[in-house]
């Protein structure tokens, strides 16, 4: 076979990648993108600071100037609504990478539109009937169908019994967090509210208190901030003064306009705003200080419980608030997040795409009009059938807030498409359809489209009155318009499609044509240094180590002339901004897509060798440092391998995959199950005759006593002497066979344990009559059938006593606390096994096993273990310097092979074993 050369991945940091402030609410990304540009800040009257501004004629150094300034920064901020913070901090907005063309022949690029392409066809003619009955060749699957599309939840569980209105389970904060928060604790609202009322207190919030550590982990503030209820801030709070709209989502001191921006946008969709900002809560019936908000967070939707304390400097809100002065949904939401994330200064920098996913559980995609793929409108109609949220901007004038172009548009504006369409069109000449959408300027007014389709425009004579019915045809002057594909795409610079998944929405509330769903596949992973964490293919001597995902595409897409399918992949990293108080920042993450043989055999998971000899059918443009990585691909029906990994090898995270599609996928862990095999040759040929002698026999019978049997101290004393050169260097010393080498640790020989006397004594004799002379062993080492060094693994004071409760426990079948003789030769077996393993796998001498090697050591010894088990085992078992020592070894294996036996013995040969609570904390604690 030949060796596939790929082109290596590329690298980038997210300040890189071009900013996108597509789909947000023009009120906030706009204006401040508008007054970052003209370098403006502003301070505060106390601190004696001045408007200042790169523009010489617009500086404040004079008392005219500076009026014509304040009156014209004044006028602009009215007319968008927005109060600037004090001091500007969007340099920390995240950017966002866009699907770009690579070269590869699955992935959806974008290219640069010819003019000829956009005027051209005016009319789309239906495909024929032939075209639309064309069949996928039959493809033989190699991978075990399996679909899933939620996360599981333990067997019996027992926590939040809460839903959401479509039906998803509702979690508790507590049970979502990672463990870095401390103890987790559950928060149920409706409980904690009744309690509160009856008896008589306003609820104050311990887990989110009202102290500087929730507003800040790094950077302190320059001045102190007062927490109020909005009771004491003013007369007759509400959350809402004449329902919700964009106008009550005004940017205050916090440089979170990437959140603001979404917030605003999902005003727009009143569905979903419920679905985020319960109605069952207000500052008039059952109020106690308490409310509550839901974001959809790495799979899961989470119920945020706050108290109503919010930060305030001289008596008004300083971060997210409304224009009203007495309406605070905006500002709690925006607390609830804080509290998600565990301040509000972990909400500075971030992208609108990453809210709108926490808004909605959907998957973002950007674009850019210079680079849209062939097939953008079909990408739009479908987007369209399956409830996706989509929006389109215009770049800012530089120098006009919110400029109005001559067709009719607002520059720095977001629009809301609403509808996507083929209609029916009929001109003296053809007839046909024309592909068309339907717009919605939030504002709605008549700031509208002037062009071709516009309202009352002379193009609507061709359309049938029937055609007008069904699109429910208006001409008022109420922001909403229609516009051809063409004019869309030479107007406008960015379209952003956050398409849902299939429980978003009630498919009874959603718009006329959209009836259809994504289907959705979802699984958790982790990288885990040395284990699972093998960095891109640039590092092919790793690569094959990170987790792997089959996903199998049976149906191609509906009248797809190439017979493909469409799928889009995304993967998430979790909690990275959570956890930025501890320093933690977003990995450089991507993705490579492998197409599976459609016959024959390949190992699972997929190794070294075929990485070498198989290339990529799609991957990530690039590897980059955002919270997730999505692309599009078109992929002809068969069995393909995902490999998300990090761009280096040995980073440690958490992710998310998640892999959409227009018709039913079938999605996998590409792993080898748990279980037991056969033990490795090698280890064979250096164990040969594991059976004791008779002379072992009585060895053991003169240590175990009366009762016939050794407990776990007696089967120390025997082990610690049998593995004597295990135990010699847990502080440094080498081991020479009879004691410590000059100059090495350790006590001298005269200080030998009674105990190790008497077994010398004992052992003398025994291993004179098997051939094994004491005094010759204890001038040279034993040699191994290896070539490496000698290792010396146990070290301090031998085998821990868990260890070897452990072992007894593994083969103690009638729970006596000992081990007979039979029970203690097959201890032995495994032991010498377990040995040769370990040596055999100490490729650097030093007495452990680098865990890197991991699989392939517990191969060695005959146990199967996926890359759940194997990250579990890495985590419980090796140190912080990623290596693991003999005896934890020792105790992995023991452990593996005590539950893998104790689940088969309660087996009827399935993937479930029946267990009461009694025989299940025999075998758990006893073990």
């Amino acid at each position: 076979m030949v060796k596939i050369s790929e082109e290596d991945f590329i690298k980038l940091n997210k300040e890189e990648v071009k900013v996108t402030t597509a789909f947000s609410s023009p009120t906030i990304v706009n204006t401040v993108k508008m007054w970052k540009e003209k370098s403006l800040y502003i301070e505060t009257t106390e601190s004696k600071g001045i408007l200042t501004n790169k523009d010489e004629s617009l500086k404040c150094n004079d008392s005219g100037n500076s009026k014509r300034y304040l009156s014209r920064l004044i006028t602009d901020l009215k007319k968008a609504k927005v109060r600037p913070s004090e001091k500007s901090d969007t340099d920390g907005e995240i950017t966002r990478q866009y699907i770009g063309s690579v070269e590869n022949k699955n992935l959806v690029t974008k290219t640069h539109l010819k003019e000829q392409d956009l005027s051209s066809p005016d009319v789309a003619i239906r495909p024929t009937n032939e075209d639309a009955q064309k069949s996928p060749l039959k493809r033989l699957s190699i991978v075990v169908q399996n679909k899933v599309n939620k996360l599981k939840l333990p067997d019996h569980y027992n926590g939040s019994q809460m839903f959401m209105p479509t039906g998803d389970r509702l979690f508790w904060l507590g049970e979502t967090r990672p463990s870095s928060f401390g103890p987790a604790t559950y928060q149920d609202f409706k409980e904690i509210r009744s309690r509160c009322l009856a008896e008589g207190r306003l609820f104050e919030d311990p887990e989110f208190p009202a102290i500087d550590r929730s507003l800040y982990y790094k950077e302190r503030l320059d001045r102190p901030l007062t927490w109020l209820r909005p009771g004491e801030m003013c007369e007759n709070p509400q959350l809402f003064v004449e329902g919700y709209s964009r106008f009550d989502v005004q940017q205050g001191e916090l440089g979170d306009c990437w959140l603001l921006a979404a917030v605003a946008n999902l005003t727009l969709h009143r569905k979903l705003f419920f679905q985020v900002v319960p109605d069952d809560q207000s500052f008039d019936e059952d109020y106690a200080g308490i409310f509550h908000f839901r974001f959809w967070q790495y799979g899961r939707w989470v119920d945020v419980v706050i108290d109503d304390r919010l930060p305030t400097y001289r008596g008004k809100l300083v971060f997210l608030h409304s224009s009203e002065r007495n309406e605070f949904w905006s500002a709690l939401l925006e607390k609830a997040y804080a509290k998600l994330h565990g301040s509000y200064e972990a909400l500075k920098g971030g992208s609108t795409c990453e809210a709108m996913e926490d808004f909605t559980g959907g998957v973002t995609e950007m674009y850019e009009m210079t680079e849209l793929p062939p097939n953008f409108y079909t990408i739009l109609l479908k987007a369209y059938e399956r409830n996706s949220l989509m929006g389109c901007s215009i770049e800012p004038d530089p120098n006009v807030l919110e400029a109005e172009t001559p067709a009719g548009l607002i520059r720095g504006h977001a629009y809301s498409v609403t509808r996507v369409k083929y209609v029916d069109i009929e001109t003296p000449g053809r007839a046909g359809k024309i592909p068309l959408l339907r717009l919605r300027n939030p504002w709605g007014n008549e700031a509208e489209w002037n062009g071709a389709w516009s309202d009352k425009s002379p193009e609507w004579r061709f359309i049938p009155e029937s055609e007008k019915e069904e699109l429910g045809l208006t001409f008022d002057d109420d922001g909403e318009f229609w516009m051809a594909f063409k004019d869309f795409a030479s107007h406008f610079d960015r379209v952003e499609i956050c398409n849902l998944n299939p429980d978003s929405l009630d498919p009874e509330e959603c718009p006329e044509g959209c009836t259809k769903k994504w289907e959705m596949s979802v699984f958790e992973g982790e990288w885990v240094r040395g284990v699972t964490a093998g960095g891109c293919r640039n590092y092919l001597e790793s690569f094959w180590k990170n987790p792997q995902y089959t996903v199998t595409l049976k149906d191609p897409d509906e009248d797809d002339e190439e017979n493909k399918c469409t799928i889009i992949v995304a993967l998430m990293q979790k909690n990275r901004r959570s956890q930025r108080h501890q320093g933690l920042e977003c990995l450089t993450i991507g993705f490579a897509v492998y197409r599976l043989p459609d016959y024959g055999h390949v190992p699972k998971p997929l190794d070294i060798n075929f990485f070498k000899y198989n290339a990529s059918v799609g991957r990530s443009q690039a590897f980059i440092n955002l919270r997730e990585v999505s692309a599009r691909f078109k992929l002809e029906p068969g069995s393909y391998v995902i490999v998300p990994s990090t761009f280096e090898p040995s980073e440690e995270g958490e992710f998310l995959l998640r892999v959409f599609s227009e018709k039913s996928n079938n999605m996998a862990e590409n792993d080898e199950e748990v279980g037991m095999g056969d033990v490795d040759d090698r280890v064979k040929e250096i164990t040969p005759n594991p059976e004791p002698t008779d002379p072992i026999r009585d060895f053991f019978n003169r240590l175990a006593g009366a009762d016939g049997e050794v407990d776990w101290q007696e089967l120390k004393e025997i082990l610690d002497y049998a593995m004597r050169e295990e135990l010699a260097m847990r502080h440094g010393a080498a081991y020479d066979g009879g004691g410590p080498r000059a100059g090495a640790s350790g006590p001298p020989p005269q200080e030998q344990s009674c105990l190790e006397q008497l077994l010398c004594a004992l052992c003398t004799p025994i291993c004179k009559e098997i051939g094994v002379d004491l005094q010759q062993v204890a001038q040279q080492q034993e040699q191994v059938h290896l070539t490496q060094p000698q290792p010396q693994e146990l070290q301090g004071e031998g085998f821990s006593k868990d260890v070897c409760r452990s072992m007894i426990a593994m083969l103690d079948k009638d729970n006596s606390g000992g081990l007979g003789f039979e029970e203690f030769k097959s201890l032995w077996i495994d032991l010498r096994q377990w040995r040769a393993v370990f040596r055999l796998y100490d490729t650097e001498g030093r007495g452990a096993v680098p865990q890197q090697h991991l699989r392939d050591a517990l191969h060695s010894a005959g146990y199967t273990v996926n890359a759940h088990t194997l990250n579990v085992l890495a985590h419980r078992y090796s140190s912080s310097d990623g290596y693991i020592q003999f005896d934890d070894f020792i105790m992995c294996a023991v452990r593996l092979k005590t539950m893998i036996e104790t689940f088969k013995g309660r087996s009827s040969g399935g993937d479930y074993a029946t267990f009461s609570l009694d025989e299940w904390l025999n075998r758990t604690v006893y073990s």
